[in-house]
């Protein structure tokens, strides 16, 4: 089972086959080689190992992105 957190494409490289994705404030270049549709400054993606491996709802992705940033505020607690 794999865990992927949205990541929102911020750049796309159809040359390279390659996007920038902020992935809660992280961005990182991720392969689109797997992808059969073409993505779109502003699309929410999941991303397994390095690829793109599907595009998401926006309302499901901000939803999730939600829920994790909770449990990151949770667990960032002060003693």
């Amino acid at each position: 089972m794999c865990l992927s957190i949205p990541s929102q494409v911020v750049k796309v490289d159809e040359k390279s086959c390659s996007a920038i994705v902020d992935t809660m404030g992280v961005k990182r270049e991720v392969s689109t080689h797997l992808m059969t549709e073409p993505l779109s400054i502003d699309d929410y993606v999941l991303i397994h190992i390095g690829f793109v491996m599907e595009k998401i709802d926006k309302g499901d992705a901000e939803l999730s992105l939600a829920r994790y940033q909770e449990l990151v505020e949770k667990l960032n607690f002060e003693e």
